[in-house]
């Protein structure tokens, strides 16, 4: 078993986190790069083999933007120095309206799981980790550490372990979801 700092120091090294921390830090300054009525027609989606894949809102800002793109490019690459070599503008998914290109279907599960809780902001807790716009993971991990016991104090306690638990949680099961695996690992052993 590896220690948690092991683990945080780990995904410094893994080119996904470095990858997602760029791309999290171009969101962050699209609309200062591009201008507000552009970026109000666009939305970056992703980088891949060092192309910014872009969505438009219409064919005629994909058709418009193309001829921009090299001024873009240049803007992004001095502020960020991302390497970004290409700019594809296109309609294709302008109307998915995921937090994450790559978690759709994790972010649609978690809107109805029973441990979610209702959080003042847009973004699912597992998706802010993720897009944390800390410099290291240990930073990124003590934000969401921090944002999580905010959220904590105001949840109902388990009544099997005293633990702040999401409301879905004791409806669902009438504990927490620690209590809840326990008894039913209870319940499994009892019937072997």
């Amino acid at each position: 078993m590896k220690s948690l700092q092991q683990v945080l120091g780990g995904l410094d090294h893994q080119e996904s986190w470095k990858g997602r921390q760029q791309f999290q830090q171009l969101l962050l300054c699209w609309a200062e790069v591009v201008g507000v009525a552009v970026a109000a027609q666009t939305r970056p989606i992703a980088i891949q083999r060092k192309a910014l894949n872009v969505a438009t809102s219409s064919s005629a800002w994909a058709q418009n933007l193309v001829f921009e793109r090299h001024r873009i490019l240049e803007k992004l690459n001095d502020r960020l120095a991302l390497g970004i070599t290409d700019i594809r503008f296109s309609t294709a998914q302008w109307h998915t309206q995921s937090l994450a290109p790559e978690l759709p279907e994790s972010v649609m599960i978690w809107k109805n799981h029973p441990s979610r809780t209702v959080s003042s902001g847009a973004v699912p807790d597992g998706v802010a980790f993720l897009l944390s716009t800390s410099a290291d993971p240990q930073s990124a991990f003590r934000d969401w550490a921090r944002t999580m016991r905010s959220r904590a104090q105001n949840l109902p306690l388990c009544p099997g372990c005293q633990c702040p638990t999401p409301t879905g949680e004791l409806e669902r099961w009438s504990v927490c979801s620690l209590c809840a695996t326990k008894e039913f690992g209870r319940g499994t052993r009892d019937r072997a």
